[in-house]
């Protein structure tokens, strides 16, 4: 029973209770929680070894903690619940580097990812805001925490590599399906909290890019995440307003102008109407002639 109710501790602690958020949300239904056993620190020593890699200290509390992460749940619409929100991590076990090694069995000239780096080659300096993006060659160690349900990859990153020599120091990046690099955070923990904070609702990493999430997933986004979504910094433009329907009734509703009444206009019928008093004096003179 002791063991239940701490079990019980551990797993709240870990999902920062959005559990309880997401069951008193309308329409959410069918939350779960599947529960891992923590890993074996043999397990996290060994995938060091293997991949010449330090695992940075919060991942590896994580996996000291539950071998993995999966929160799923649905949305009831009509009578059919359709899933919706994923959160998930991989295992240690399945913390695989993103590029295989190359197999003796394939073409000498067959492309890999590697060749995506060529326009890249000659910047290795980025500015002090936008990070360097990694490389799919040698220089960057990429491995996979979170497949995205296929929309793309968060990948646990280690860039400026020396082939045989351990690697430190580690940052998250979100691999979308272009093959594009967006930075994400600097560490495990503050992934994790976003990954909380966005429910984990279809297409959330697409937030971090410069077009954003489909039309479809920015629906689901306003109605189950309504502060998070309207202060998104991407919805905005350089003046701070979001992106909204706007409407200018000057350029809406322009039509044809009116042509306003010209000069010419105005001298005849002054002259028409000095002609009309030369007459009328003129008619006068003449009666008084007569």
């Amino acid at each position: 029973m002791e063991e239940t109710k701490e079990s019980f501790k551990i797993a709240d602690r870990l999902m920062l209770g959005i559990t309880r958020i997401l069951e008193n949300m309308p329409g959410v239904v069918d939350v779960r929680f599947a529960e891992r056993e923590p890993a074996e620190k043999r397990s996290l020593l060994s995938w060091e070894q293997k991949n010449t890699c330090i695992l940075p200290e919060d991942l590896r509390d994580f996996y000291l903690t539950t071998d993995s992460f999966t929160l799923t749940w649905s949305v009831k619409l009509d009578s059919e619940c359709v899933p919706l929100g994923c959160m998930m991590i991989n295992s240690v076990a399945r913390l695989c580097p993103l590029l295989q090694p190359v197999s003796l069995f394939s073409l000498p000239n067959a492309p890999s990812l590697a060749d995506l780096d060529w326009e890249e080659s000659g910047t290795e300096s980025g500015s002090a805001r936008v990070p360097v993006s990694p490389h799919f060659d040698s220089r960057s160690r990429i491995f996979e925490l979170d497949s995205c349900g296929g929309n793309g990859k968060v990948c646990l990153v280690y860039k400026n590599c020396t082939p045989g020599v351990v690697a430190q120091r580690s940052e998250i990046w979100f691999l979308d399906r272009s093959l594009c690099w967006h930075f994400l955070t600097t560490t495990f923990t503050s992934y994790y909290r976003l990954m909380i904070t966005h429910l984990g609702l279809p297409e959330w990493q697409y937030h971090f890019t410069p077009y954003g999430p489909s039309p479809q997933a920015k629906q689901w986004a306003s109605l189950y995440q309504p502060l998070t979504f309207n202060c998104e910094l991407s919805l905005a433009d350089p003046a701070g307003d979001l992106y909204l329907n706007k409407l200018d009734p000057s350029k809406a509703f322009k039509g044809k102008a009116k042509v306003p009444a010209t000069k010419k206009k105005q001298s005849t019928q002054c002259n028409s109407g000095g002609a009309a008093k030369g007459q009328s004096n003129a008619g006068r003179q003449s009666g008084a002639k007569r």
